[in-house]
């Protein structure tokens, strides 16, 4: 039994427990998940993909005609339905028979184009939601995926790694950019070629690098520009949208200073940081709740004097974002078999210092995926 086969098993057992008769799935990362197919473009342009799966029934693939061959080659489904564009009623020709009794969706996924098509095909029948079921099959990670997210930190690292070794006095940040898409890539298709048979799976990087340096350090989620670096300058590196290796995501960030760290109140605040890390990591185990591990790196960076932050963190997979997140209000409990990225971070209004790492929760603790020095010594290059 593959592991697809397994997933569908499960949620045809939890549609059962909960009355839901035909599950409508729109995400193309739970699409992946439940069948391995998956669309490079990570977009529709207009043209929906649906998983239908019956309680009772078949599982159906509903998709473009123009990713027909992929589909084929690699869904795990009982059929495939494909549709080309302005022919017949394309995406809506099956859905009416299949949607009979209890109806479940992903309302933050579907797009409005078909969710009004349900809505009109329903005629006011209640809609309800697949999403928990989902996120509850996900959180926890099987032998293969946590064997994904340890190649991924692999990736990482040598992106991180690269990263570093480009940073320098007079170097445009877009050299970094190149660099760690270079150093993930050939690590990516190492990793691929030794261990994995799926030709299809591309190894090379996807997104754009985030980072920044002097005074766009503040930035957040700035992209690699053709600003130069200089001596004394701060330099933030993000992998959050880039370590996608097999699909499966992880978060790592650093902060670096070039030469010399030239503002001691940076120094102060990049040491919060750390120690804001430290504690969420000391406060993660199995059978805590997310939101305590949040309230302890929150409590490192108020009782520093600094002002409350944004979460600590969140579990990744095939998703950039899963559930739970370590952010207040999130009573989720910590379990064995989760990827978490736990980040520490102190942002003021000239300077912003993070850190963040990968993890995966054992049963007494967890394991790190991601690993580069953070002392600020090992980060002044």
């Amino acid at each position: 039994m593959t592991a697809c086969t397994t997933r569908m098993t499960t949620l045809r057992a939890r549609m059962q427990a909960q009355g839901i008769d035909v599950a409508l799935i729109t995400n193309d990362d739970n699409i992946y998940y439940l069948t391995g197919y998956y669309d490079y473009l990570h977009m529709e342009f207009g043209r929906p993909t649906i998983l239908a799966v019956a309680r009772d029934g078949d599982g159906l693939l509903i998709t473009p005609t123009i990713d027909l061959n992929a589909a084929r080659a690699t869904a795990q489904v009982d059929r495939i339905a494909p549709w080309n564009d302005g022919m017949g009623e394309e995406w809506r020709a099956e859905l009416p028979a299949l949607l009979k009794g209890r109806i479940a969706i992903e309302p933050d996924h579907m797009s409005a184009p078909v969710r009004r098509y349900v809505d009109q095909v329903l005629r006011g029948d209640p809609v309800h939601s697949v999403t928990p079921i989902l996120d509850r099959m996900r959180m926890i990670k099987s032998p293969q995926e946590l064997q994904l997210a340890r190649h991924a930190g692999m990736v990482a690292n040598a992106m991180m790694t690269a990263g570093r070794n480009a940073i320098g006095d007079g170097v445009p940040e877009y050299e970094v950019a190149i660099a760690t898409a270079q150093a993930g890539t050939r690590t990516a298709a190492a990793l691929l070629t030794e261990h994995y048979d799926d030709a299809d799976m591309s190894p090379n990087t996807h997104f754009l690098q985030i980072m920044a340096s002097g005074d766009t350090i503040t930035k957040t989620h700035h992209r690699a520009t053709n600003r130069i670096m200089r001596h004394g300058e701060p330099v933030f590196l993000c992998f959050c949208g880039m370590t996608n290796f097999h699909r499966f995501k992880l978060g790592f960030d650093r902060t670096f200073w070039i030469g010399e760290c030239a503002d001691p109140s940076q120094a102060a605040i990049y040491d919060v940081a750390i120690a804001s890390q430290k504690a969420a990591l000391d406060a993660l185990r199995p059978g805590v709740t997310a939101q305590s591990v949040h309230a302890a790196y929150a409590d490192v960076i108020q009782s520093a004097g600094f002002d409350y932050p944004f979460r600590c963190g969140r579990s990744t997979g095939f998703s950039f974002l899963e559930s739970p997140q370590l952010v207040t209000g999130d009573n989720t409990l910590i379990e064995p078999g989760m990827v978490l990225a736990v980040d520490g971070s102190v942002s003021v209004e000239t300077f912003r210092a993070q850190v963040g790492d990968s993890v995966i929760v054992t049963e007494t603790g967890w394991e790190a995926v991601t690993s580069h020095p953070k002392a600020i010594e090992d980060v002044t290059l």
